[in-house]
């Protein structure tokens, strides 16, 4: 089931990454785009690394991300790999 957010451009979808913010009509979680944004990606070249998505969708991960930081932090965090288990050669 989608829930809609009060961004357009974003949605939850129970079927989709356990209700985490997605772009709507893609399976793009919101943090994706913040952890691009966050190492020095522009939100303009962003589209240019992913390029289903447009500028607007960017814009609007990002503004969600400023309103829901926690939320999106708390994503980030459960999805980062262990620094044990990367590889570094």
């Amino acid at each position: 089931m989608v829930q809609l957010t009060e961004h357009c451009y974003i949605v939850k979808n129970n079927e989709i990454l356990n209700s985490e913010p997605i772009i709507k009509d893609t399976r793009t979680p919101v943090r994706a785009i913040v952890e691009m944004w966050r190492i020095g990606v522009s939100p303009e070249e962003i589209p240019q690394r992913l390029p289903h998505l447009s500028l607007s969708q960017v814009f609007d991960a990002l503004s969600y991300y400023l309103d829901h930081q926690t939320e999106i932090n708390q994503y980030i965090d459960q999805n980062r790999i262990p620094d044990d288990l990367i590889d570094p050669n």
